[in-house]
């Protein structure tokens, strides 16, 4: 299995963790099945932090470009992984934002819904033209 995608399932399962359970320290992160000082925990732990120190951010940014959803009405899954995509897109320039789709979309079908694969991919999408306008003008 990818690095990456290893470190972002991870991350997921944490990020899942603190969601239901409103937990908010590092202490709570249980990362045994990532081996400290690897790239995929090293990876893992910057997708977590970065999430949770952006979270309001992130969450207008993903309501934005929902269509008729709130956060609070997105399963925990989406959600998270929806997080984890916006949180790539703005702040890990080294990966190509069709990576982040993809594997975005790939959580989704291992972790999520049926739905869950194309409501990710359409405002994960939005939420790149909008962020590339942005940075054209």
């Amino acid at each position: 299995m990818n690095v990456r995608r290893k470190a972002r399932e991870t991350a997921l399962q944490a990020l899942y963790k603190i969601d239901i359970s409103d937990a908010a320290g590092d202490d709570d992160l249980e990362l045994e099945e990532l081996a400290p000082g690897t790239e995929s925990r090293r990876y893992c732990e910057m997708l977590v932090r970065g999430v949770k120190a952006r979270l309001a951010e992130l969450d207008a940014e993903i309501e934005k470009h929902s269509e008729n959803w709130t956060i609070g009405r997105m399963s925990v899954v989406d959600r998270n992984i929806l997080r984890i995509a916006a949180y790539e897109l703005f702040y890990c320039s080294d990966v190509p934002y069709k990576v982040i789709i993809d594997e975005a979309v790939e959580l989704a079908k291992t972790f999520g819904t049926d739905e869950s694969g194309p409501f990710i991919n359409g405002i994960i999408d939005r939420i790149r033209k909008e962020s590339a306008a942005r940075l054209s003008s």
